[in-house]
Parts: structure tokens; C-alpha cells; sequence
């Protein structure tokens, strides 16, 4: 324990305080978890960070907001599970090893240990002893079990696909690496290449990860929308387009899935993508075509590029024939914003009713023709020119289908083409089409898990065995040539084939590093494990996770092969949960405000000083005093320099100022400005606790009336129940607001109320604090003299009696409307509560001496005077 005389210092000391209480629960082990201890668990995780090289004041907040979760309920008797781990395979240390000659484990190595002491200084109650590093063969070892389990069960298959591919690194590229047609790191031209690529089978979980979402109550809604999008259930018609007379080698019809088989009499033209048979076809006699072809797949894959993309199409010179009326046909397009990845690489353009489709036939000059009219519309007069109506309506210009609703419309079209046939089969049939489309975890990169396969050419593919693995990446490693190391590194790939023995290679394909993180929360159940991923029953009592909390930017992905793999490792034996994540929370960013100096440079923002001036402020450099523009706030960032290093703010005012500002400025799913005013008032708030506490412990007298006690006791307990409400329910800046409120309370009390009250209600605000300051609640429980630490101390008890006000305010209504509150005992008669409003001088007035027509009392609600 540290002195007496240090206790009672005149300041909070965090530099002395915070070093000295984390050396204390590390010595008695405060936060390992037990899977045998027998109370109810409680599994709160942040998501893992990268180990880029230092942590930012992101995960200040993101970690602060878990902590808070994770000591609460410590406190509430729960059994918590609370760890930490390093999502650690990926390209950006693959570029850092090429820009400092150094291999990518020393890089990430280095990275994670100076981020963990950084996270240690936090604070965080966080279970060290179960931590992981995904690119630990101790970890990665297990993920290919997993992989070679999901082979078996038929959840990984491999076949060619079409991917982004940069020629001048050699390398796949995702859709968000892809930028105005060119790869993001070589700025070459991207090109669209089919390679032969590994998937994990989520479309078999399609309907089920659609379905459930629904049950994830504690998910923002707009989390769950966001997934619901991406998953992109619909129910719609497939139909077949017969080519009006086409010529040798074309297909003779074109199959479309629409959602909108309503508006079929609004068509104007049939778009197929650029990888369409058909489009092959015209391609193979129309050099203009191929050229097309070409730019088409230089734009890459992405949804995102392709929709604010200028819209474009070749004409084929084919036509389709409508399919309720032969004598009706449609030019046939080949388009940039048709993907053959969708529905099936063909869709009908109806402008009228698509904003997509009325830009391209703006564009080539097709023309529209309305046939949905909006509600109260004249169909007479309602036309389209530029923006297309895309809601609901009743038909026009529909033939048999007009006055319909679209309702209406959608199945007479689905029933009668149902009943027609072409060829020998249905014009058309319902379908039920997900936008969601297989996993592919292929990735041409040495910093990942390898994919445990070995290629034989008698054999074919053949799993490596299980007691083979892990398969490990090479010690030495060269990237002094683009592409994928493994590839050239001959001792690595040569093995012999498990299964004849024959020479063999491996596969050089590593896994997406979303694998990685898509069944930590799994392991960390226990992670000790050698020989399996998971124990399937400590896997089934911890999971779900209880509280997960992250960025909104992992919303979809991340999230949502998390769920997949919940479902798949279930399927193979691993235990878990369908659901890996019971509650989720997204916290907001941490912005700053830019600088930039006259030459147009960033500025740090220490290097900033900012002065008022003229009902204003202005800024200046500390080193030179030049003036210094103040830009817009946004994200905190290396590119803009406005980021503020944790590491600073914990050397000038400790963690728990650090902590305590994030938990309090804002709501903690909005973004946090960081302010040093904040800073500074949270750091002003850590000393005013101090000294309270203190001065608490220096009353000797034993005065104090029983309604100061009463009082004071009131706010104690009154604050105790309204902070566990919010931290129940997330709201830290809300917990925050009762703590200042009851330190007011406590303040205001210290010259009336008793040693006994104050010394109850110092006990609750320390407790309150502990989950959010924990050092400086550490430091104030031992001057109070409690027992133990308040780090292991039960949560305290409200007592219910003392949340019962004594006088109640009404809201006063004069002929309907509020003008006055009246305070009156809680459990005054409606005689009296009706003398005491019509003393109140608002009342007096209003009546001008009469008597009131009437009074009427809602007891404890409201009171309604009519004069």
C-alpha cells in the first residue's frame, strides 16, 4: 500500500497513482477469468485491433466504453470475461516490409508489444493471460482445421471467378483497393482476370442470416438494415427474352431477374454485362465491342464505383421480342452497370421507374413511358424527364394491367407468365435471389494464414492431415520482386502429396484476413488449447458475446462472416452460438479540428497554440508564432496530422482523464471532438473528486441535521440507481452527468451534513467512479479506508425508500395551456393541491378575482384550471 502522507497529498498524483494500482491488480492476478468459476458469465469484447504501430484516440474511447461494461459487472457479481488480442496478419505489413527491409512478423511483432504496454497504461481490466495474435501458428493452426472441417462438410469449394488484378504487383485486389480503374498502391491499370479462387459457401446461410437479424434486438436498427441490404433478399421473376432472329452463334434468348415485373410495359431496352455469352458472342466478330469490353472490366468490381460511374452501353444491334407481345421488341445493350456476379447478368431498362435505366436512356435516347402513376397524380398529365418515380402506385400504359396496383400488377405478370411457354419451358418463374454471393478467401500475399491444401497432379487437391498442421509460412522471405512470395519460395512449396506420395505442391494462396477475425471471439474462450480451435462446452457457455462494441465501419463484413462462421463451426462440432453477438454497440469517431500553415502544410496539433481574439480564436505555431489556419474538425488522421497521441495525454494528465473525457463529452455512438478545454475540465474534475474525498476524511465533528443527512443520502443513492440504468444501457455520458451532480451534492453537504452520510454517499460516488476512473476510485477508496480494493468490491445496494421524493411538482394549465408548476407534498389531497394553485400568481391573474369554472387535479400528473 502506498504511505498515509501520500494518500492525503493536497493533488491527485496520476503519474505516481495509476502506475502504482495497475502494479497491484496485476500482482493479484484481479482480472484472469476462470471457466470454472460457477458464477453467471459475462462476455464484454471490443473488437481487436490491427497492430499498426501505436494506438490512437479511437481506441482510447473503444476500449474506455468496454472497460466501463466489464468492472460494472464484475461488480454485479457476474463471472466477466474481458480479453485482448491482435488482428495481425495483413498487407500493410507486407508494404512495410518492402519500404523497411524487414520481414513482416519482426514489423508486427514490434507493433504489438508497443501497443500493449500502451493499452496497459489505460488501465483496462482486461485478462491478459488469454491473449492471442492471429498470426501466431498457435492460432492459425486451428483456423485450418476449421478450414479443412468446412472442406468436408461442403462449405469451401473452388472454381474460377472473376477478380481485380494489378500487373504490376501481382496481386488480387478487393473492389475498395480498386481507385478510378487503377490499384491503390501501383496506380497501374487494373485488369479482370479469372483465376481459380478458394470460397467459403455463405450463400447456403443466406435466408438464415437474412431471417435473424430480426432477433438481434440489442443491434442498432442501422446495423441490421445495413446487413439486410448487403444480404439483399428479394423475390422477383425470372423471365426469358427470345432474340429476334439472331444470327449464327448467338444465344436465341436472354434469361432477366427483375423485382419489377410490373413495369414490364414501361421497357425500352435489354442490358447484358460485359461478361454476358451473349456479349461473348457479338464480341468474337466486333473488334469495337471488345474494346468496350475492355474498359468495362477496367473499372473493376465494385457496386460502389460502378453506381457513380458515368452509365454506358454498346449497342449490339440485336433485338428481343417483349413478352407479351411479339411484335414488340427491344434493343439489346451491352452496359458497364450490369455485373454477370448478379441475379443473371441481364436486367430489362425500364427508365420511368429506374434512375439508373433513365440516365442511360436519356443518354442513348430511348425515351421512357410512365406506368406507375403516384398517388393523387393525373395519369393524363404525369410524365418522367429526369428523375424516375420508383415507388408504388396504380397502373397505366399497362394494358391489361392498368388501375392495378403495382401489387396487383406483380402477380397477374408472375401468373400469366407463368402459364406461357417458350421452347419447352415456363416463360418465366418466381424466384427468391439474394444479393449475397459466396466468400472468396483467396489472397495472392505472403502475411496470412496459409490455405492447408497441397496439389498433386495424379491426386488432385488433397487436405493436408490434421496432424500435419500448422502448415507455417517461411522463416525467410524476399519481396524484392512484385507478387506472392510463396510462389517463387521452391523448398517451402515442394512436399510430397499425402495421399500417393508423389511430388506435389502447396497451395500459395493465403486466407482474407477476415477469416482471422471472424472466430477470435471463439477462441478466446480457451485459447490454451493445443490440439482443438475450441472446447464445444465452454465455447457454449460463454457465447454469444454479451456486449460487443465497435466501429460502424465493420458493420457489414466483418459482422456478418462472424455470424457465418458462428453457424458453420456449430455445423462441424465446434460449439458456440448461431449468434456470435448477443448486444452490439457502435461508438463514434474522435475528430479534431485541421490546421494547416501558409505554405498549405498540415499541423500537428501540438504544435498549435490557439489564443481568443476579437470574439474568436486564432492560431499560431509554438515554435515559429506564425499564424495557422483553423481547418474543418475531422477524423483524427496521420494524412492530416490532427491526431492526438494517447501517449501524451496520459503522460500530462493520466489515463482516467483520458478515459473520463471520452466517456463524457458526447453520446457514445456520436463522434467526440477532442478538445484540450475538455481535456483540461475533465482533468479539473479528477482533483475536485480528490479533494472531496479528503475533506470527507478530515471531518471529525459529528454534527449534521437529519434532513442534511437525508439529503445528502437522497443524492448518493438517487445517482447510484440512475448510473446503473445508463451503464446498462450504454449511455457513459449520461453516468457521467449523475457523477458531476452528486459530487455537486456532496460539496454542497460537506459544511451540513454528518460524517456518517457523507462518509455513505463518498463510499457510492467512488464506486461509481471505479468502472471510469479506476486508478483515482483506487486511490480515494484506500483514503476512505475501505477494505480490499474498490476494484473487487461488490456493486452497493439502492435503497428504494430514499429514491421516493417527498413534494412532487405539477405542470399548471390555464384554459389548456402550461403557465406555471406548483410543488406540492407527494401526498397532498386534491383540496389541497387545489388551494396551493390557486395561490400561485399566474392563476391569480388569469382569473382577474373570479372564481374558477373548474379545477381539475390528475393526481401527481398534471392540474388543469378553466377559468
Amino acid at each position: 500500500m502506498v504511505r498515509k502522507d501520500a494518500l492525503m497529498a493536497e493533488r491527485y498524483n496520476a503519474k505516481e497513482s495509476e502506475p502504482h494500482w495497475q502494479a497491484v491488480w496485476a500482482e493479484r492476478d484481479l482480472f484472469r477469468t476462470r471457466n470454472d468459476d460457477p458464477r453467471p458469465t459475462y462476455y464484454v469484447l471490443e473488437m481487436f485491433p490491427y497492430p499498426s504501430g501505436r494506438i490512437h484516440m479511437g481506441h482510447v474511447r473503444n476500449y474506455a466504453m468496454g472497460d466501463v461494461v466489464a468492472r460494472y459487472k464484475r461488480a454485479k457479481g457476474f463471472n466477466v470475461l474481458h480479453p485482448m488480442g491482435w488482428d495481425a496478419f495483413g498487407l500493410p505489413a507486407e508494404n512495410a516490409a518492402m519500404e523497411r527491409k524487414v520481414n513482416p512478423r519482426e514489423w508486427t511483432y514490434a507493433n504489438i508489444a508497443t501497443m500493449r504496454t500502451q493499452l496497459q497504461s489505460m488501465g483496462l481490466s482486461l485478462d491478459w493471460s488469454r491473449e492471442i495474435a492471429t498470426c501466431d501458428p498457435s492460432y492459425y493452426k486451428h483456423q485450418q482445421r476449421m478450414f479443412l472441417d468446412f472442406l468436408k462438410a461442403g462449405l469451401v469449394t473452388r472454381r474460377t471467378a472473376k477478380v481485380n488484378w494489378d500487373p504490376v504487383d501481382h496481386t488480387v485486389l478487393a473492389n475498395e483497393q480498386v481507385i478510378d480503374g487503377r490499384g491503390w498502391r501501383s496506380g497501374a491499370l487494373v485488369e479482370q482476370r479469372e483465376l481459380t479462387q478458394w470460397f467459403f459457401r455463405i450463400t447456403d446461410y443466406a435466408q438464415d442470416l437474412n431471417d435473424r437479424l430480426d432477433t438481434l434486438e440489442r443491434w442498432p436498427e442501422k446495423v441490421r438494415l445495413m446487413q439486410k441490404n448487403w444480404i439483399g433478399r428479394s423475390e422477383g421473376l425470372e423471365l426469358r427474352f427470345a432474340l429476334d432472329a439472331p444470327p449464327a452463334g448467338v444465344p436465341e434468348e436472354v434469361k432477366v431477374y427483375t423485382t419489377r415485373p410490373d413495369t414490364l410495359f414501361g421497357a425500352k431496352f435489354l442490358a447484358v454485362a460485359a461478361d454476358h455469352p451473349l456479349a461473348a458472342a457479338v464480341a468474337a466478330t466486333s473488334p469495337a465491342l471488345q474494346d468496350f469490353i475492355a474498359a468495362c472490366h477496367r473499372m473493376g468490381t465494385a457496386q460502389e464505383a460502378i453506381d457513380t460511374a458515368e452509365k454506358l452501353g454498346f449497342d449490339t444491334g440485336l433485338r428481343v421480342r417483349h413478352p407479351f407481345d411479339p411484335a414488340w421488341t427491344l434493343p439489346v445493350y451491352v452496359a458497364n452497370f450490369v455485373l454477370m456476379e448478379y441475379g443473371t447478368g441481364a436486367v430489362f431498362g425500364c427508365p420511368a421507374h429506374d434512375q439508373r435505366d433513365l440516365d442511360f436512356a436519356n443518354k442513348y435516347g430511348l425515351g421512357n413511358t410512365p406506368v406507375v402513376c403516384p398517388p393523387g397524380q393525373d395519369p393524363a398529365s404525369f410524365v418522367i424527364t429526369d428523375t424516375a418515380y420508383d415507388g408504388d402506385g396504380r397502373m397505366i400504359n399497362s394494358r391489361f394491367l392498368d388501375g392495378m396496383t403495382t401489387q396487383q400488377a406483380f402477380a397477374a405478370v408472375a401468373d400469366r407468365l407463368e402459364a406461357e411457354i417458350l421452347g419447352d419451358a415456363p416463360v418465366a418463374q418466381r424466384r427468391v435471389q439474394f444479393r449475397l454471393r459466396d466468400w472468396g478467401v483467396s489472397r495472392q500475399r505472403y502475411w496470412g494464414c496459409p490455405i492447408p491444401v497441397i496439389h498433386c497432379e495424379s491426386c488432385g487437391v488433397v487436405p493436408v492431415p490434421v496432424e500435419d498442421l500448422p502448415v507455417t509460412l517461411p522463416e525467410e522471405v524476399s519481396f524484392d520482386q512484385p507478387g506472392n512470395p510463396l510462389e517463387r519460395d521452391l523448398a517451402w512449396r515442394r512436399v510430397p502429396c499425402p495421399s500417393c506420395g508423389a511430388d506435389a505442391l502447396r497451395e500459395t494462396d493465403t486466407m482474407d484476413t477476415f477469416v482471422d477475425s471472424s472466430w477470435y471471439f471463439a477462441r478466446f474462450t480457451a485459447p490454451w488449447l493445443t490440439d482443438e480451435p475450441t472446447d464445444p462446452a465452454t465455447a457454449d457457455r460463454w457465447l454469444p458475446v454479451d456486449q460487443y462494441i465497435g466501429g460502424i465501419e465493420h458493420a457489414i463484413l466483418h459482422l456478418l462472416y462472424s455470424r457465418f462462421f458462428a453457424r458453420a463451426m456449430r455445423k462441424v462440432g465446434w460449439g458456440g452460438a448461431d449468434e456470435p453477438f448477443a448486444g452490439l454497440f457502435t461508438q463514434g469517431m474522435v475528430v479534431h479540428e485541421t490546421y494547416k500553415d501558409a505554405a498549405g502544410a498540415w499541423v500537428q496539433p501540438a504544435e498549435v497554440r490557439i489564443v481568443a481574439a476579437d470574439g474568436g480564436r486564432q492560431a499560431f505555431h509554438v515554435k515559429t508564432d506564425a499564424p495557422v489556419a483553423i481547418g474543418p474538425i475531422e477524423k483524427m488522421s496521420k494524412s492530416k496530422r490532427n491526431v492526438v497521441d494517447p501517449d501524451d495525454i496520459i503522460a500530462s494528465y493520466g489515463a482516467d482523464t483520458a478515459r473520463w473525457f471520452m466517456l463524457s463529452d458526447s453520446p457514445p455512438e456520436r463522434d467526440v471532438i477532442w478538445t484540450e478545454d475538455g481535456v483540461q475540465g475533465a482533468s479539473r474534475f479528477v482533483q475536485r473528486v480528490w479533494r472531496i474525498v479528503n475533506e470527507i476524511t478530515e471531518r471529525s465533528d459529528s454534527g449534521g441535521s437529519p434532513a442534511d443527512d437525508l439529503a445528502v443520502r437522497k443524492a448518493a443513492h438517487k445517482a447510484l440507481a440512475a448510473v446503473e440504468e445508463d451503464i446498462e444501457r450504454l449511455r457513459f455520458n449520461r453516468c457521467v452527468a449523475h457523477i458531476y451532480e452528486l459530487a455537486n451534492s456532496l460539496q454542497d453537504g460537506l459544511g451540513r451534513a454528518g460524517p456518517p452520510a457523507l462518509a455513505e454517499a463518498a463510499g457510492i460516488l467512488v464506486q461509481l467512479l471505479a468502472p471510469m476512473m479506476p486508478h483515482l476510485a483506487e486511490a480515494c477508496w484506500a483514503v476512505l479506508a475501505r477494505p480490499g480494493l474498490v476494484a473487487e468490491a461488490a456493486w452497493p445496494q439502492v435503497e428504494r425508500d430514499l429514491l421516493v421524493e417527498d413534494s412532487v411538482t405539477l405542470p399548471v394549465q390555464i384554459n389548456g395551456k402550461k403557465r406555471a408548476d406548483v410543488t406540492v407534498p407527494r401526498e397532498a389531497d386534491v383540496a389541497a393541491v387545489e388551494a396551493a394553485v390557486l395561490a400561485l400568481e399566474a392563476v391569480q391573474r388569469a382569473l382577474d378575482g373570479k372564481a374558477p369554472r373548474k379545477v381539475i387535479v390528475v393526481p401527481q400528473r398534471i392540474v388543469n384550471v378553466v377559468a
